[in-house]
């Protein structure tokens, strides 16, 4: 959460009809520079930002100079609401610009010369993913290897599941200098739309990507001793069911189905089993 403030505005000169200038404002503003949430928050601690107070009118400059803007910058794809959690806006290209909380009007005649107060805001900033290509799939189904495999992003790679933690963004860059950006998203697990596992910190960023490539391992997933052992075909069903349940317009996302660790000794008899199903399903 960050507290935004703004100050008064200047005064207005009743004697010779001048008015005040008005008070700054506070605003996020996108740039591709800023990769993360986290270096907002590292490059202020404080969370409280106060634009400058409107200059007051004078005989020598009847219309007071506005005060100064605050500007904040924030990576492409956040979100910012108020903390009843209402939609102040979006800002999903580079430069776009949101006002958090606007200054006040100048002094004139229409109130009584004095400076109206600035609004101040408690305000929250939510970043959603921006990405061409958004990778889905159970814990350690080899999402990470796979985008490290084919960008130059360097995700932590383990042999365990929730290795990835938070987003990580990645790059291809073609001979043509088309690139497309994918995105490694935290492991999805059963009972996802309900916030269980890492939830909602995954599935919300999949809302901006234009395509969904569902990785899943050939030789299946279970995530502890106590849960149920799910094979791949039973993996795919349930990664499109959690991402209905979350939001059901996901479903009509463009997506590809990417069968991963086929080079593992179990998948020599799981392989040609999983995809004779896949290509007997109803409707196929």
């Amino acid at each position: 959460m960050l507290f935004t403030c703004v100050i008064v505005s200047g005064a207005g000169q009743p004697r010779y009809g001048g008015i005040g200038g008005q008070g700054g404002d506070v605003c996020v503003e996108s740039k591709l520079q800023t990769r993360a949430l986290k270096a907002v928050r590292d490059a202020f601690p404080e969370k409280r930002f106060i634009a400058g107070a409107g200059g007051n009118s004078s005989h020598k400059l009847l219309l007071g100079r506005k005060g100064k803007d605050v500007v904040i910058p924030v990576p492409l794809g956040i979100s910012v609401y108020t903390d009843s959690g209402r939609l102040i806006g979006e800002v999903l290209e580079d430069g776009d610009k949101v006002v958090l909380a606007e200054g006040g009007e100048g002094g004139g005649p229409h109130n009584g010369w004095s400076g109206a107060k600035g609004q101040v805001r408690n305000i929250n900033l939510d970043l959603k993913i921006i990405a061409d290509i958004g990778l889905v799939g159970f814990p350690n189904a080899g999402k990470s290897t796979l985008v490290s495999a084919i960008s130059r992003a360097t995700p932590k790679i383990a042999n365990y599941p929730f290795t990835t933690l938070r987003p990580e963004v990645g790059i291809m860059e073609y001979e043509d200098f088309r690139k497309i950006s994918l995105a490694d998203l935290p492991g999805l697990i059963e009972g996802a739309h309900i916030n269980i596992g890492l939830g909602y910190k995954f599935l919300k960023h999949v809302e901006r990507t234009k395509l969904l490539l569902f990785v899943v391992d050939v030789c299946g997933f279970q995530l502890s001793q106590k849960s149920y052992f799910r094979s791949a075909l039973e993996m795919v069903f349930l990664l499109n069911k959690e991402l209905e349940l979350y939001k059901a317009k996901l479903v009509n996302k463009p997506a590809v189905l990417v069968i991963n660790k086929i080079d593992m000794p179990s998948a020599r008899d799981r392989l040609p089993e999983l995809m004779d199903n896949l290509n007997n399903l109803p409707g196929g």
